[in-house]
């Protein structure tokens, strides 16, 4: 069994003003909401739904309403990050995989075989192509993570993170003690992804390039307005 856990519990600072404060997952991205239509592929493919909530919450489960997914809530969502909202869904780290990822970022169905069928122990999505425009960069070297940050140098970094990451078999136990560490060491304002980079150099982190599939994550209304701009060109096909 595959489940999703998907982190939706923050405010969306960079973008709130323009959106009404609504939830960035919430928009309308076309005849359906950002969450819907990514809760809707994964359920698509037999994929267990988690989604950690905390600001606006009803809207985020209104906009689902109908659908079998499992709610998890970060009441501290003002002051923490999605490290402390995975926290709260931890007692759903073991299984055979997991898909890890953060709700307002809009991606396409044919992106989840990608990942779904990725035998390694611990993937995360990069895009190659962005880099000159990215936000958080990243440089690979031989398949995994050497290098990483917002402010990681433009001329060594190779690819941009996607928002997405998949960890699988025994790794996952591992992966859960790092959160548990993390936690009792008060880094409640920490990335989930901070787990994975604690972890570089001593094992790899692997990467999968999606250069040439669309993606946005939803940071600035410019990223939306790209999204509406693909489903519009989309639908008139």
């Amino acid at each position: 069994m595959t489940k999703a856990i998907l982190m939706a519990a923050g405010r969306g600072t960079r973008i709130s003003r323009e959106i009404d404060g609504n939830c960035k997952c919430t928009l309308d991205i076309g005849g359906t909401t950002l969450i819907r239509h990514t809760v809707q592929m994964l359920l698509d493919h037999g994929i267990e739904v988690h989604i950690v909530v905390g600001y606006n919450k009803e809207l985020i489960i209104n906009a689902l309403k109908g659908l079998p997914v499992n709610y998890h809530v970060n009441y501290f969502y003002l002051v923490t990050n999605s490290l402390s909202s995975l926290w709260f869904a931890k007692e759903q780290l073991h299984g055979d995989s997991i898909i890890l990822g953060n709700a307002d970022v809009f991606w396409e169905k044919n992106l989840l075989p990608l990942l779904l069928e990725d035998p390694r122990d611990c993937v995360m999505l990069c895009d190659s192509s962005r880099v000159e425009q990215g936000d958080y960069l990243f440089r690979v070297e031989n398949g995994a993570v050497r290098e990483f940050g917002k402010g990681l140098d433009k001329n060594i970094a190779n690819c941009e993170y996607v928002g997405l990451a998949k960890i699988q078999g025994p790794f996952i136990r591992e992966f859960k003690s790092e959160l548990e560490y993390m936690i009792e060491a008060q880094r409640h304002n920490a990335w989930w992804e901070q787990i994975l980079y604690n972890m570089i150099p001593a094992r790899n982190i692997w990467t999968s390039d999606i250069s040439g599939h669309f993606w946005a994550e939803i940071d600035y209304i410019e990223d939306y307005q790209r999204i509406l701009e693909y489903r519009e060109r989309k639908l008139v096909k």
